[in-house]
């Protein structure tokens, strides 16, 4: 496995970042400004995209694997990348989303702790309800990981 930076032609991996945020504007808020990650293993698996957003503080915006790799440990070795990254620049990261049965617990299994919640964040942000497992996605749940 590899893990690149990847600091131009990001809107190259839009296919793969929409798989975690469905809305093309919503990615073009935090895409530029963000740094980006890419997981190799042969070929590209997982993609991840990361703000900072004060001081110390940082946040996760999107993370991504294409399907047929899902389940396979490329998203939690890409985090355990991106924690190692960011030890000596980052206090705290945080992790918005949805109320789903699938990403909650994968992010406590990597380490991050709830943290807040937004209300009606996905229906006040997109202009399309959001579905993940059959269930609509209301508020944005963050998560947190101190270092």
């Amino acid at each position: 496995m590899e893990v690149k930076l990847i600091k131009e032609n990001k809107r190259s991996f839009l296919d793969l970042l929409l798989l975690a945020d469905e809305q093309e504007n919503m990615i073009n808020k935090y895409l530029e400004r963000g740094e980006m990650f890419v997981l190799y293993d042969e070929d590209l698996k997982s993609i991840c995209v990361i703000t900072k957003e004060d001081d110390y503080i940082f946040e996760l915006k999107n993370l991504a694997t294409y399907e047929k790799y899902q389940r396979q440990g490329y998203a939690s070795s890409l985090i355990k990348y991106i924690f190692d990254f960011y030890k000596d620049k980052c206090r705290t990261m945080f992790v918005g989303t949805g109320d789903s049965p699938l990403t909650i617990p994968f992010y406590l299994h990597c380490g991050f702790k709830v943290s807040h919640r937004v209300k009606n964040f996905f229906i006040e942000n997109y202009d399309h309800p959001i579905f993940e497992n059959g269930i609509q996605l209301i508020d944005m749940f963050y998560l947190r990981k101190d270092f």
